[in-house]
């Protein structure tokens, strides 16, 4: 099966490769998508934690994290789990992972993604009237940081605040703010609230935006293939096998989340990427719940919490098990307890459900973003578990690029290749 020639190849149906095809048809390109799944949105933007932190950005490398990670291991329900794997891709990525753990790499990160954060911002705000806000339920929620230890709220407290933006709280305050943590407020040292941050369900977000895409002049359609292999000749691709054809391109655009990974080897590309593996649970709210109003993150925890619509989305944990989405019984258990133990009349959890997602991570929790060495390939992936909040920011940078505009702020180490990443 032979699918006509299109300008632009989008491979990629989630919230990444959704917004992309959105801004380059906008920049003037036509472009046709291609998705594995049945229906768009439903990998890793299918129930993740709905949380747009535009301003909390904090990469998972750190100083401290590697011994951090030691102890979780030994935790039952700890926010960690490791599987070691006979794939080397694995032990490279971990390497890289912990040259990265340090304060310098760490502060470095935090301010580009910073930067990506507010331009996604402004970016969410220039779509709202192709895709108005009430379609996926955006709240202006802001978002608070919970902090169980002394020790890590202080460290917290000290950090900058160039903008005077945060509120810094007690324990006891932080609970009169949020009544959901009553029950957990006498274990709390305190916590710290960011206004501006927001919340929303990323699964509705990509329907609403896949209707507009149908309804764009430029767009060629969503081909439902599973893209299995790029061919590449004379330094180009001119093609990406599925399992129903080929779909030929004069420009192609990896977006496709941990696919990305093995799509890219097929073309001598070593993209480092792993799978962090997160779990979900949605629980619906009742009119006698006490859900929370603000978006939670309890940062011991590594847990977060929102109010999507009638559901409370609590996620977290982070399993490095491989491409494996299937449900481990022990970990959604371990969740459900600490669901309960924290925020117990916030939802109906005799109906909770659970779900599982893969967020393609790079060693330093920046994407992606930009040329390869073949002269139309193009890459918007490594988001993580900030995909939904990164989105519209690639994708208007990765216009750009495509479009030979310049960028808003340096891309720098954001850019492909880049060294020890």
């Amino acid at each position: 099966m032979q699918h006509k020639e299109h300008q632009v190849v989008v491979i990629g149906g989630g919230v990444v490769g959704l917004t992309s095809a959105w801004w380059l048809m906008e920049a003037g390109f036509r472009v046709a998508l291609v998705e594995r799944a049945p229906a768009v949105g439903n990998g890793a933007s299918y129930r993740n934690g709905g949380q747009l932190s535009y301003r909390y950005v904090s990469p998972l490398a750190d100083a401290g994290v590697p011994w951090k990670a030691l102890q979780w291991l030994f935790q039952e329900a700890g926010p960690l789990r490791f599987k070691p794997e006979a794939d080397m891709r694995q032990w490279r990525w971990l390497a890289r992972f912990l040259a990265n753990c340090n304060a310098a790499s760490n502060r470095r990160t935090t301010t580009k993604l910073l930067e990506l954060g507010e331009h996604s911002r402004r970016m969410m705000a220039q779509l709202e009237p192709a895709v108005p806000l009430a379609q996926f339920g955006w709240r202006d929620a802001g978002k608070l940081v919970v902090y169980r230890s002394r020790a890590a709220f202080d460290a917290a407290v000290a950090r900058p605040d160039p903008d005077n933006r945060r509120r810094v709280l007690s324990g006891a305050d932080t609970a009169a703010l949020e009544p959901a943590l009553a029950a957990l407020a006498p274990r709390l040292a305190g916590g710290i609230f960011n206004a501006g941050e927001a919340v929303a369900d990323c699964h509705a977000f990509c329907v609403a935006l896949e209707r507009q895409l149908q309804a764009h002049p430029r767009f060629d359609g969503v081909i439902h293939a599973n893209a299995t292999c790029l061919f590449t000749e004379n330094g180009r691709v001119s093609a990406v096998q599925t399992d129903t054809g080929w779909v030929t391109g004069e420009q192609f655009v990896l977006a496709a989340g941990i696919q990305s990974r093995g799509l890219a080897a097929t073309a001598g590309i070593a993209l480092p990427l792993y799978p962090l593996k997160g779990y979900s649970l949605s629980a619906p709210i009742g009119d006698q719940h006490t859900a929370p109003e603000i978006s939670v993150t309890d940062f011991e925890r590594k847990t977060l919490y929102a109010r999507i619509g009638k559901q409370l989305r609590v996620a977290a944990m982070v399993d490095m098990v491989g491409e494996d989405t299937s449900l481990d019984a022990r970990r959604v258990a371990g969740l459900a307890r600490l669901v309960r133990e924290t925020m117990p009349t916030a939802a109906d959890y005799s109906r909770m459900e659970p779900w599982a997602g893969l967020r393609p991570a790079t060693p330093n929790s920046a994407p992606l973003l930009g040329p390869t060495r073949h002269g139309n390939l193009w890459l918007n992936v490594g988001h993580g578990p900030l995909g939904f909040t990164f989105a519209c920011g690639t994708a208007a940078l990765l216009a750009d690029l495509m479009t030979g505009r310049p960028t808003p702020f340096p891309l720098d180490f954001l850019a492909w290749p880049r060294e020890n990443q």
